[in-house]
């Protein structure tokens, strides 16, 4: 599926049995003993860099629909809101929960805790999909950093179900629609690498939730107001996600809330690097550990792009996955 022209390819059966457990356990055996699977599937030739997946494993959590592990690149994510979006409609066309109309709740495991997805459906037919995630929270305002390349750069740093450095990108001397992608990918990656090593992240939960996920980059429209904004989101090791990206908005949005730039239920529109829109907007506040914090909530679609079945031939070092950037 795709969702916003991201790509997620749901994995639905093959994998070898994994131990019962929390999903972060789950996340962390997977990682020690099957990540030559993840970079068989993400990876070249059947994949790509910017390829990404989900992992359908056994809930553990009370009424839990279905629960999922999120493959990149790099690694395994806690929360991707895109993947989340295909999911919600996967599971009601799959029949993992049974359809109900207007709106079917699908309750989805992630890493970073429960999502709930309402999928509206018209006479059997999922449609779009919008959800509700973890607390989200603003980590720290108007911090900066200073860049070799570029100088002094001032960024918020959020977390939507992962961490992310928010950054308007005039501060790069770009502009969408001016700029090439792979310049917004410079830019962004220099910012991850320099706050990965210099700003430590901590989460009330657990400390697998603390590692910062990537930048997104902003075209600085993150004023009270109910224009569409544009972003871009650079994560795992330089991936550039297609869509507007969903736990990127959801820590975008509490850090709009939290500096008085959102009301509680306005909704704003915000669009891709390749032109794609989710909406987005604060359901309610909340608190997490001694945060402030919001419950945002976060819609799109999500469309088919096929089917496909994987094998690995003895001898194949090259399927085993490589990348070419």
């Amino acid at each position: 599926m795709h969702t916003g022209g991201e790509p997620v390819r749901i994995v639905t059966s093959g994998y070898p049995a994994i131990p019962k457990g929390t999903i972060l356990e789950k996340r962390a055996w997977v990682r020690a003993n099957l990540d030559h699977l993840r970079k068989l599937l993400i990876f070249e030739p059947r994949g790509h860099y910017d390829m990404y997946g989900a992992l359908l494993v056994e809930p553990n959590l009370p009424g839990a629909d279905l629960a999922v592990l999120f493959m990149h690149n790099e690694g395994y994510s806690t929360m991707c809101g895109h993947a989340v979006i295909a999911l919600g409609r996967y599971a009601v066309d799959h029949g993992l929960v049974a359809a109900v109309e207007p709106v079917t709740t699908v309750n989805i495991e992630c890493p970073c805790d429960m999502v709930v997805a309402s999928v509206e459906v018209v006479d059997g037919r999922a449609g779009a999909v919008s959800f509700e995630s973890v607390p989200a929270f603003l980590l720290a305002g108007d911090q900066s950093t200073k860049l070799d390349r570029y100088g002094e750069i001032a960024f918020d740093m959020a977390y939507g179900g992962a961490f992310y450095a928010l950054v308007d990108c005039r501060q790069f001397g770009l502009a969408f629609g001016e700029n090439r992608v792979r310049d917004f990918v410079d830019a962004a990656t220099a910012l991850t690498e320099r706050l990965k090593a210099e700003f430590p992240l901590s989460h009330p939960d657990h400390d697998d939730l603390a590692f910062l996920y990537g930048s997104i980059l902003t075209d600085g429209e993150d004023t009270f107001s109910d224009r569409s904004t544009k972003n871009v989101c650079v994560f795992a090791e330089a991936e550039v996600d297609r869509s507007p990206t969903g736990s990127g908005l959801t820590a975008r949005l509490a850090a709009m809330h939290a500096k008085g730039r959102i009301a509680i239920g306005q909704t704003r529109i915000f669009e891709s690097i390749v032109g794609s829109r989710f909406t987005g907007a604060v359901a309610r506040t909340t608190q997490t550990g001694k945060h402030d914090a919001i419950i945002a909530r976060v819609g799109g679609r999500a469309f088919y792009s096929g089917r496909a079945e994987f094998w690995a031939e003895d001898g194949d070092e090259l399927g085993q996955g490589f990348l070419v950037r």
